[in-house]
């Protein structure tokens, strides 16, 4: 009987949402925070009941997403986890920063809840505010229907259009073969130093307006700056040992008080597969950019990235959150973090920096953004030891901490690594050589150029 009754109620649903359009599914998505890698906010938009959102277990959570254009909203469908929210708000916006309440519950019960709503907006959000078990707020669906006044700004302000798009992928779930020996690894290094410092520049943020950001510490292509393009990246120089890396990597200066901090020598920034399937993994297209974290980010946010965060450690205190009170004299501040691996295959930029780029599910990138590329990971290191009170980033505390990526690859270097390295299963130097694999040879030569 319950079966039935569920049935019922979901054809119930459907035949109420029948002369609505469903304009959530697929679109890109945020939330305040994510429980871990298999929950995040693209899942609970994906069409997939066996996928979903889960929060930090805290309140306030919210979960948005964009509609690309203007749309009037007349039902929301939200069908909970276990964890489930008991007083929530439906909310729109025209610009993802000031919101409207069009719906409000304060008796939720988890479930599949239908509200039919009055309102219009281009972003639609879950705003929870009491959770109805210990756990976090968890989706499976968030489904919003109504009509679109404007279309999708899919090349409007903000967006840089893919040319060509790349369509038709179906996201892998192939499990690779077992080797022998077994494979462990599929990644290579780019090894790239300090190319500008203490630039209050960012040309994916603020593109063309110089002066605007907190100031930056730039890795590899020695020309970015606010005006930055492809085109004059490929034009540049690198400070990558890979001549093929005009790529412009960035992220927040770090700061002993007013003093600037800067790495010393070659920092790793590692290339991987964030999917199991390894060997679906595709270059990046040239021009792709995007952001890693935020300067807005709480220490749960950071602490809960949907990709791996190893926070902060210096000498044997590791995992920390925030840049500890104190590291041992001589050693030095580290820190890894994870960007997302899959991506949309339509754009090379959105107007978050974020919506095109999505991590993988379980392993799995999801349908929204089907296209597995490399996941990049950063592992900094800076000279800085002893009391730590006054050391912080341009951007805030340590949790701040969020880095850009610009990619200028030469496109026959990143294949020539991505396919004998990243699909070839090694681990490779950014020569693209595996040490414990010898015999599988290298994708560059001694002058990390191709042969």
């Amino acid at each position: 009987m319950a079966a039935l009754a569920a049935a019922l109620a979901i054809a119930g649903v459907q035949a109420a949402h029948a002369a609505d359009t469903l304009l959530s599914q697929g679109r890109p998505a945020l939330a305040s925070s994510t429980e871990n890698g298999g929950a995040p906010a693209a899942a609970a938009v994906d069409g997939n009941n066996s996928t979903r959102w889960g929060s930090a277990w805290s309140d306030p959570q919210w979960l948005r997403v964009d509609l690309g254009g203007t749309a009037t909203i007349t039902s929301v469908q939200l069908q909970w986890e276990a964890a489930y929210a008991k007083a929530y708000q439906i909310q729109t916006s025209s610009d993802g920063s000031t919101w409207t309440t069009i719906a409000a519950k304060s008796n939720g019960a988890g479930g599949a809840e239908t509200l039919t709503v009055s309102g219009s907006g281009r972003y639609v959000r879950m705003y929870g505010t009491q959770r109805g078990t210990g756990y976090g707020y968890s989706l499976y669906e968030f489904k919003v229907y109504g009509t679109l006044v404007n279309p999708p700004a899919s090349d409007g302000p903000g967006y840089v259009m893919a040319n060509p798009p790349v369509t038709g992928v179906i996201p892998s779930t192939a499990v690779p073969p077992d080797t022998n020996p077994p494979t462990t690894h599929h990644e290579f290094q780019a090894n790239c130093s300090v190319s500008r410092s203490n630039l209050n520049d960012d040309p994916i943020v603020f593109p063309n307006m110089p002066g605007a950001s907190h100031s930056h510490t730039f890795m590899g292509n020695v020309t970015t700056y606010a005006g930055t393009t492809l085109n004059s990246l490929q034009a540049g120089g690198t400070s990558c040992i890979t001549p093929g890396d005009k790529t412009g990597y960035w992220m927040p200066t770090l700061l002993n008080g007013t003093a600037a901090v800067q790495p010393v020598g070659r920092q790793v920034i590692y290339y991987k597969s964030g999917v199991i399937d390894y060997r679906s993994v595709r270059p990046f297209p040239p021009g792709l950019r995007y952001v890693v974290g935020s300067p807005a980010a709480t220490i749960d946010d950071f602490r809960n990235s949907p990709g791996a965060v190893e926070g902060f450690e210096c000498g044997n205190l590791s995992f920390n959150w925030d840049i500890p009170a104190n590291c041992a004299a001589g050693t030095q501040l580290n820190v890894r973090m994870q960007a997302p691996s899959c991506w949309d295959g339509l754009h090379l930029d959105t107007p978050d920096h974020k919506s095109h780029m999505a991590y993988p599910v379980l392993g799995v990138c999801p349908m929204s953004h089907p296209v597995a590329v490399p996941m990049i990971e950063f592992k900094m290191a800076w000279p800085v030891s002893g009391n730590m009170a006054n050391v912080h980033f341009s951007s805030g505390r340590g949790f701040s901490f969020h880095y850009d990526v610009f990619n200028a690859w030469d496109v026959r270097t990143l294949a020539a690594l991505t396919t004998h390295c990243i699909n070839g299963g090694l681990q490779c130097d950014p020569r693209g050589f595996d040490l414990y694999k010898p015999d599988r040879g290298a994708a560059l030569n001694e002058n990390y150029e191709l042969p």
